[in-house]
This record gives structure tokens, sequence and C-alpha cells, in this order.
């Protein structure tokens, strides 16, 4: 299926779009404000993790439930079924070989999906989220 925008066009629409989401700078700031500090998207880090503690060997991942292919709410598009089902794949294989990765490296790697976010569990998940840091802390002093 050929591309409704010129090639100028979808470069600029591609490039507009934020590295960041608003859940990402939503949790940041939850977890700032408890006291924990870390880096966002840090480059240096395999897989460009969403929020890192090199120090503490503390990677975390806030994946969204359908780029990452949630178990519990991901439904496949419909239309040009061939690419997303391509792009999924990839995407399933990448997270595989991220987390492997750090799981090899003896790195504490957290993945969140977003759906463990909304509103009514927010402050649970951050909570939860806080402990685990802490404990993954107190290991390593």
């Amino acid at each position: 299926m050929a591309d409704k925008f010129s090639k100028e066009t979808r470069s600029r629409i591609m490039g507009s779009i934020k590295r960041r989401s608003k859940l990402e700078d939503k949790v940041s700031k939850a977890l700032w404000k408890k006291g924990i500090r870390f880096r966002k998207n840090e480059k240096s880090l395999y897989g460009t993790p969403d929020i890192s503690i090199k120090t503490f060997k503390i990677v975390i991942f806030i994946d969204s439930c359908f780029w990452h292919v949630c178990p519990e709410h991901f439904k496949m598009p419909k239309s040009n079924l061939d690419f997303w089902i391509k792009k999924v794949n990839s995407n399933i294989e990448r997270d595989k070989r991220v987390t492997d990765y750090y799981n090899k490296k003896g790195w504490n790697i957290l993945r969140i999906w977003e759906h463990e976010l909304k509103k009514d569990n927010f402050n649970d998940t951050i909570d939860a989220l806080a402990i685990h840091i802490q404990k993954s802390k107190d290991k390593k002093l």
C-alpha cells in the first residue's frame, strides 16, 4: 500500500514525534516527588530505557499496550495486516533481546504496562515501583 504523504511530509511528521510519552513524564514526575533520582531515555544504555539508575543497575521500561503487544489489551489492526504482523513481531523480539541483555548483565529490569498506570491504580503502581527501586538500592549498598 502506497503512503498517502510525500516523502518530505512523512519525514516531517515522523520527525515531530516526541521521544517521551505523557505517561513517561507522569511516572517520572511521581518518582521524582518521592525523592528518586534517575536519568530519562539514557542513550548510552542498550535499548534506551525510559528511566535508568546506573549506579544501582536499574532500568525501567514503560510499555504501551499497543506498541509492545499487551496480552490483555492488544488488538491487531485490520488494515495493512502484513505490515502490522511484521511490526509487532519485531517489537516483541526487540523487547525480548533488551530484557535478556539486562538479565545477563545482572541489572534489575522493570517493565510496566500502560494499563498498570491508569488513574485508579497509578499511585499504587508508583508506590510499588518506589519500593522495588529502594530494595534494589539497599542490596547494592
